[in-house]
């Protein structure tokens, strides 16, 4: 088994997703040997409605990698069901339990465009930022839950109404965690580093990792970004 497999797991091009553009980045980690679980996800859902997952396996090397790809075909399976994220969590962390001896940290988001909503749960997940024009980046204060694997903690979903010109930002622990910084301190360069709310996506993929990810690296990163538009400006295949 290559290293490298887990790579071919992480969608190279998304689907066009109405009301949403999408970018993204999975940069490795700078030794080989620490291949990690970290992951994400660009799911269609009925009614134009669109799942956003990122999710980050504890650990790091083949065995955090296959379990990985377990759980990402697992949580695209659940969200295509389009169930609630809280629900999705749930069945996510009863299958994460059924692994052993394995624990994850996810977030949910799923938007839907024609209620300007989305419903958002994390499991031990470090916050979404959410950036508005015309006001500050903010951390999302979400209900926490328990990393998957814990077994039978229950998880909470949460609505938040977007605008267009609206972003998210998902993002796993390999972004701001660092071991001479505190992780509040990191997490308010992320929140200052997106103060500019229309500036291209790639270019803000472009400046979040080369701000606040080391040369030396050891740890993956997954980062999506999501920015709301108008459905009618959407590309259909």
């Amino acid at each position: 088994i290559q290293l490298t497999t887990p790579r071919h797991l992480i969608p190279h091009h998304p689907t066009p997703t109405p009301g949403l553009e999408i970018a993204y980045r999975y940069p490795p980690a700078a030794a080989a040997g620490e291949v990690g679980g970290d992951w994400f996800d660009v799911i269609p859902l009925p009614n134009d409605k669109t799942a956003l997952v990122v999710g980050d396996v504890m650990g790091s090397g083949i065995n955090a990698a296959a379990t990985m790809g377990q759980l990402r075909t697992a949580a695209r399976t659940l969200a295509e069901l389009d169930l609630d994220p809280a629900a999705v969590l749930t069945r996510l962390d009863h299958t994460t339990t059924g692994l052993g001896h394995t624990m994850a940290t996810c977030v949910i988001a799923v938007y839907d465009p024609h209620r300007n909503q989305c419903r958002i749960a994390t499991a031990g997940h470090l916050p979404p930022v959410r950036t508005r024009p015309g006001r500050p980046p903010e951390l999302l204060d979400l209900p926490t839950g328990a990393p998957l694997g814990v077994g039978g903690v229950p998880f909470e979903a949460t609505a938040l109404d977007l605008d267009v010109g609206d972003q998210l930002v998902l993002y796993t622990d390999g972004l701001v965690e660092t071991r001479d910084e505190d992780i509040d301190v990191r997490l308010q360069v992320l929140t200052a580093l997106l103060g500019d709310p229309e500036r291209p996506l790639e270019e803000t993929c472009d400046l979040l990792l080369g701000e606040l990810r080391q040369p030396d690296e050891r740890d993956d990163v997954a980062l999506l970004i999501a920015r709301t538009r108008p459905v009618s400006e959407t590309p259909r295949q």
